[in-house]
């Protein structure tokens, strides 16, 4: 049987002024790093169950902030970028993807997306509530460096290991609530919540930093091999009954 790459769908913006979609080339190279296919995944597409049969692996990639309307928040001037229709595709596909076994990896608004389609909340906007002790998103909105100290005994400590993890920050808002079936796996020392895992779902990782924006830094490197290994196995297993 010839071997073929697993295939990682990738969700896009929308870039409304120039009738494009596009994702920063960062996600693209991570998963071409880590051995996967990138297969970009953009909004509108009506076909779910299509995509869910296709691919192999899904990253839920950052972006614009979500509506609070999706979850019930209030209305915020430093809202940016807010796109009905990819939120209502992303949502829909993560809800439809919770109930597979397919691997999932939420990075940044993609954590945003797997909480609210899990039915939690968010921050609207992080310095309102945890002030600026620790700066998530740099002036000119550039990313930025902190650490957040990682939940023994979890998916993640496994894979980067325990303790304290430096990580590139790029975002103002951040899970409020940890929705049911999750549980919190890395957080930052003014308490917000960097990292959940799913405790039912075979594999579904959502990371509030960036780490395709480091992946000279071996242990976020690990994170996309990890990931990209298990959509492998699934495509590998799902091979086999098929065959």
């Amino acid at each position: 049987m010839k071997f073929h790459p697993p295939l990682i769908g990738i969700t896009t913006s929308s870039q409304h002024q120039t009738a494009s979609f596009c994702v920063r080339r960062e996600y693209v190279d991570a998963v071409r790093l880590a051995g996967g296919l990138p297969m970009l995944l953009t909004p509108g597409e009506p076909n779910l169950a299509t995509i869910l049969e296709w691919v192999d692996g899904i990253i839920f990639s950052g972006g614009g902030d979500i509506d609070p309307a999706a979850y019930n928040g209030a209305a915020h001037p430093s809202i940016y970028n807010v796109d009905a229709e990819r939120d209502r595709f992303e949502l829909s596909l993560a809800q439809l993807a919770l109930e597979t076994d397919i691997p999932i990896l939420g990075i940044c608004r993609g954590l945003e997306i797997l909480v609210v389609a899990s039915g939690g909340k968010l921050v609207t906007h992080l310095p309102d509530e945890f002030g600026e002790t620790i700066v998530h998103r740099a002036e000119q909105a550039r990313p930025c460096e902190h650490n957040v100290q990682i939940t023994p005994n979890s998916r993640l400590a496994t894979i980067i290991g325990p303790g304290e993890a430096k990580i590139v920050s790029w975002h103002h808002q951040a899970a409020s609530t940890i929705p049911p079936d999750w549980r919190l796996t890395a957080q930052a020392s003014d308490g917000v919540i960097e990292a959940l895992e799913h405790q039912h779902h075979p594999w579904a990782l959502a990371l509030q930093w960036h780490p395709e924006l480091s992946l000279n830094d071996e242990r976020q490197q690990r994170i996309f091999r990890t990931f990209v290994a298990a959509a492998a196995h699934r495509n590998a297993a799902f091979s086999q009954k098929a065959g």
